[in-house]
Order: C-alpha cells, then sequence, then structure tokens
C-alpha cells in the first residue's frame, strides 16, 4: 500500500489517536474493497497494463498530496488517502493478474512465480518503513511520504522501459467487447466524478466526515454485502448441493479470517504506538525509529515463507496434509500468542508506569508469532477460495476474501487507538480481548475441522 502510514502527530494535520486509527483502518479497508472495481474496469476497458501505470501514477500522486498537506491543510492530507485507495485498487489485483498471464494453466512454474511475486512484495514492504520512518521521525513526516512518492514514480519509470520486453502483448488489451469497454469507461468516469464530487464539499466545508463513524458505518455495511452474497448463492444461484457446502466452507473460513486480520491488521496501529511510546528502542545512544519494527513481520515472511513451505509439502507426501481450516487455526493460534507476548509487556508498563519503556523483545517476538500466522493463513485463504468457489462465481468468492479482510481492517482501526500513555488500564485490556478472541476462534474451528472435511467430499448423486 506503499509508504507505512505511522501514527505520529505532524505540526499539521493533527488527529487525536481514536480518530488516526479509524482513518488508517477506513484507508486499509478501502484499499482492499477498491480492487474489487479496480479489476473490473481492468477486464473491461484498460487493460491490465495501463491500469497498472494509471493506478501508479495515483499512488505516486497521493504520496505527494500527503506529503504537501504540512505545507497547506488537512483536505490535502485526505486528498492523498483517497487517489492512494483509487490506484491500489487499479495496481493490486491486475499485477497479479498479469503474473498470472505470464504462465499457462499446467505450467509447472507458476507456483514458483507466485512466491517469487510474494516475497517481492514483502521485500518491499521490509525496505520501505527504513526509508520512511528514518525520514518520518527524524526529519519530518512530509518528506516521508514524499520519498514514497518519488519511489513510486521511479517504479513507473521502470515498469514503463521494461514492460516490452518482459512482457510482450501480455496484458495489453482488454477482455472486454468494444461495448463493454464503453460501459467500463462510462462507470469509471462516474465513479471518479462522485468521488470527486465529495472531495470539492468536504474540502469547502459543506460536509463533515467524522473518520469513527464512517469506519463503524463501514464495517456494517459490507457486513450486510457479505451476508446477502452468501443468502444469494445459498438460495439464488442455482447451487447444487456439493456447491452449496463448498460455499458454506467459504462462509465458515470467511468468518475466521476476519477475526484474524481484526489483530493483524492491529501492527500500524496499537503495535506502532506501543513501539514509540512504551518500547526501549535505544541501541548505544541511537534511537531506532519507531516504524522500523513494522519491517520485522516482513521479514519473517521473507525468512519462513520457503520453510512454511517445505513443511506443508513434507507433511502432503507422508499423507499428512493438513486441511485449510487446521492451518487457519494454527493462524489464530500464532496470532494470539502474539498479542499474549504484548499482553505481558503491557502489564510491565503498567507495573511501572507511563514513563516506562520495555524490551524492544517483547514486539520482536509478538511480529514472529504474527508473521508466522499470516503464511498459515493468507495464501491458504486464497488457494481455498480458488479450489471452493463455483466457476461462474470464482471473481465473486475471492472479492468475498478480500471483503473479509477489508473488514479486518476496519476493525482494527476502531480498536487500535486504545494504546495511550493517558489510559494504560485500556492497553491490557486491549491486548487480552485481542488473544482471547483468537484462541476462543481457533478452539472453535479445530470443532469444526472434521464437519468441514466431510463437507468438502463430493456426495454421490
Amino acid at each position: 500500500m506503499g509508504a507505512v502510514l505511522v501514527l505520529r502527530d505532524p505540526p499539521a494535520p493533527r488527529f487525536d489517536r481514536p480518530t488516526a486509527s479509524a482513518i488508517v483502518g477506513i484507508y486499509a479497508a478501502s484499499v482492499y474493497l477498491a480492487s474489487l472495481p479496480g479489476g473490473w474496469i481492468a477486464d473491461r476497458w484498460l487493460g491490465l497494463r495501463r491500469a497498472i501505470w494509471t493506478g501508479g501514477v495515483f499512488i505516486a500522486l497521493g504520496h505527494l498530496s500527503i506529503g504537501l498537506s504540512a505545507f497547506f491543510s488537512r483536505p490535502t492530507f485526505f486528498l492523498g488517502l483517497i487517489l492512494i485507495v483509487i490506484g491500489t485498487g487499479l495496481l493490486k489485483p491486475n499485477v497479479s493478474a498479469i503474473v498470472g498471464d505470464l504462465y499457462a494453466a499446467d505450467d509447472p512454474r507458476r507456483d514458483a512465480g507466485f512466491s517469487v511475486f510474494y516475497m517481492g512484495i514483502n521485500t518491499g514492504a521490509f525496505i520501505a518503513p527504513f526509508i520512511t520512518s528514518s525520514l518520518g521521525e527524524k526529519v519530518g513526516w512530509h518528506l516521508g511520504f514524499g520519498a514514497a512518492g518519488v519511489g513510486m514514480l521511479a517504479g513507473l519509470v521502470t515498469f514503463r522501459m521494461r514492460a516490452g520486453a518482459t512482457l510482450g502483448a501480455i496484458g495489453v488489451s482488454p477482455s472486454g467487447s468494444p461495448a463493454e469497454q464503453r460501459q467500463g469507461r462510462t462507470v469509471a468516469l462516474a465513479l471518479l466524478g462522485a468521488i470527486a464530487l465529495v472531495v470539492l464539499l468536504a474540502m469547502s466545508g459543506v460536509i463533515h466526515i467524522d473518520p469513527r463513524a464512517v469506519a463503524g458505518a463501514m464495517t456494517y455495511v459490507i457486513l450486510a454485502m457479505a451476508l446477502c452474497y452468501f443468502v444469494y448463492l445459498f438460495l439464488f444461484a442455482g447451487l447444487d448441493a456439493d456447491e452449496r457446502r463448498r460455499i458454506a466452507v467459504v462462509l465458515v473460513l470467511f468468518t475466521f479470517s476476519v477475526v484474524f486480520w481484526s489483530a493483524f491488521e492491529q501492527q500500524p496501529t496499537s503495535l506502532n504506538l506501543f513501539a514509540r511510546d512504551f518500547t526501549d528502542r535505544r541501541v548505544g545512544g541511537w534511537e531506532i525509529p519507531a516504524g522500523w519494527f513494522q519491517s520485522a513481520e516482513s521479514a519473517v515472511v521473507i525468512l519462513f515463507a520457503p520453510v512454511l513451505g517445505a513443511l506443508w509439502a513434507a507433511l502432503a507426501r507422508r499423507g499428512r496434509d493438513l486441511s485449510s481450516p487446521s492451518k487457519f487455526a494454527i493462524a489464530l493460534v500464532c496470532a494470539g500468542l502474539g498479542f499474549l507476548i504484548m499482553l505481558s509487556a503491557s502489564h510491565r508498563v503498567i507495573a511501572g508506569g507511563a514513563a516506562t519503556r520495555v524490551s524492544m523483545l517483547w514486539l520482536l517476538a509478538s511480529y514472529f508469532f504474527q508473521g508466522i500466522g499470516e503464511l498459515s493463513l493468507s495464501p491458504v485463504g486464497m488457494s481455498s477460495m480458488t479450489r471452493l468457489a463455483p466457476k461462474r462465481f470464482a471473481g465473486l468468492t475471492m472479492g468475498a476474501w478480500f471483503a473479509s479482510i477489508s473488514l479486518g481492517n476496519l476493525i482494527a482501526g476502531l480498536v487500535g487507538g486504545n494504546v495511550d500513555p493517558e489510559k494504560l488500564a485500556e492497553m491490557p485490556a486491549l491486548f487480552q480481548r485481542t488473544a482471547t478472541s483468537l484462541f476462543v476462534a481457533a478452539v472453535l474451528l479445530l470443532l469444526l475441522v472434521v464437519p468441514i472435511r466431510r463437507m468438502m467430499e463430493p456426495r454421490s448423486r
């Protein structure tokens, strides 16, 4: 999603912690939701290559706009976030699709190619906080976001120069017919116009937007959308009994995915605030920027992705392959352990008072378990969606997966602002509730492993 959105109050604009946390939740949730129209627009109108290029331009402009907000006003900050969301919606799903188009459907190199792609993403996520946080905490946050914009521009230049030689004709033409392309252009421009109108009304003061209220409302909207989707599939889509059972499994995985992401996505909110306010970050006479700790989880993914991949493959060769719900349960337990560690760290802060700084090893240990949890759930979830979805609803089912991540981000944003030196008593309660919900969810999912396995078995007709 570009630069890490670190919650430190810059000279301007200034937000209280709950509001800042809600903004992060809305931003991250919108990024995932924007992938749905972004993929549709690429298919119908722009084509994959033009969608990626256009998305990159929006992302670069968004980061530069946030950088300029230090000299102008809050509307420039929010405009930047909106531009990044639009751009990521165009880039995120389509860059994945273009990687898939590099390989034939039966090419044995496909999984390896996506593994390299996934590790490349996390390599960027590992490096970016070092640059943006160093500039943000030591110089000014506008330079941190400006650096992200410059980095995106460099990526765009590289993409334009190398795309022809590396991709050939892949992703040049949209898949829609001429009529569908006209429809896609009309819908895309209408959406862009509606967004521009809302931005202008907000910037002129005609409407006032409360981030916490918006985040709460979005939670219910996404839940309602997901409910309508599953009701439609169960009752009105004409699915046979086997397909309905698989959709029931998708619903179960969707539910537990929300629980996981609502905890995991507290990294840029509650855990980053803990790093800033309650962690001893000094090494010798130098203090590590708080945002650097957000690279820790990406480092775990890069280092341990091959290890877990080899483990799953070894278990499969021995006939002990774990089911998707079992791997989800492992992910929930790992994330729960991560927050149990933070609960212990927060109790140490409570015992010593608001000025207490605990060892950075607490955060690093928490990020380790969360990284293992992500590796046990995220790729497994995407694979499960493609395997369980009825063929004619494959895209919508993947959209449901993105919706679960979006919903988890919103919940994380709503609860993640409760790490505050002035409200110490709320901090351990937050970590305890998070850990408890993860462990309870893991137990419930383990109890469902056998019924789910039976539901996934095809029945004779």
